[in-house]
């Protein structure tokens, strides 16, 4: 996944909101978001060529998201799975501090990262990257991250929060439609406001905007949680199509077990 927005204990009568996107090559296969245990207490989206996913919820209130970290052409071909880290985590027993504990122990492993991770009470940002590798544990606020840390100035994130969050913040009624919406942007910076990241200026151009439209790499799906005071949860997918009129869109609709 590149980009995201959460607001966390911020908009009244919910616990979080999330809206993100998902970036990739359009010839890696997806499975769209489906429960990924018989017991259908994950819900997630599958990477089909990794294996792991970049966004889940689980019954027990367990929420995970993971970013890249863009690093030019800095990266290990025998690194592991990032998507593995989500799938552990919603699959684990540990709290968020003992997994998070361990993850830093052997976290140089893994090609750059940033996470979003915990439950819907508590909530903790981490990334692999930098000098302070330590998690930093989330007050309530609005936060934007895609492939740089939490709330860097990036034009996209921006624009993002700015459009974001009248939808995600100052409402009563969240409507993922709307925020699908919002999440279609293709508005560009100029050159000399884009990031320098290593990947060139065609490509900078190209990631630039929130949602990207390649040839070969661009936004694959959208995605809304919502989990309100009650503990009811929501999660919807739109998943695009270049080759089809229509996109498609999935609701998963639960109580938590965390309530």
């Amino acid at each position: 996944m590149c980009l995201l927005f959460l607001s966390f204990k911020l908009t009244p009568g919910y616990r979080l909101v999330l809206a993100a996107n998902r970036d990739e090559f359009l010839h890696r296969l997806t499975a769209p978001l489906h429960y990924r245990d018989e017991e259908k207490t994950i819900l997630a989206g599958r990477d089909m060529q990794g294996g792991g996913t970049w966004l889940g919820l689980s019954k027990r209130g367990k929420i995970a998201a993971i970013t890249n970290f863009r690093q030019g052409g800095i990266l290990r071909s025998d690194a592991p799975s990032r998507g593995e880290i989500i799938d552990s985590y919603l699959r684990s027993d540990d709290s968020v501090e003992v997994f998070l504990a361990e993850l830093q122990k052997k976290g140089g492993e893994y090609n750059g990262f940033n996470l979003i991770l915990g439950d819907v009470d508590s909530l903790f940002y981490y990334t692999n990257q930098g000098v302070d590798k330590n998690p930093v544990a989330l007050k309530p606020g609005f936060y934007g991250l895609c492939n740089h840390f939490l709330d860097s100035p990036w034009p996209k994130l921006v624009r993002g929060k700015k459009l974001l969050r009248p939808v995600m913040v100052e409402t009563e009624i969240i409507k993922p439609a709307t925020i699908f919406s919002l999440l279609q942007d293709s508005w560009r910076p100029e050159d000399n406001c884009l990031p320098e990241t290593g990947v060139g200026l065609e490509w900078e151009r190209l990631l630039g905007s929130i949602f990207i439209d390649g040839e070969s790499y661009g936004t694959r799906s959208s995605a809304v949680i919502t989990v309100n005071e009650s503990g009811e949860a929501m999660f919807c997918e739109k998943t695009y199509y270049r080759n089809k009129k229509n996109d498609d869109v999935v609701c998963f609709n639960e109580m938590l077990d965390c309530v």
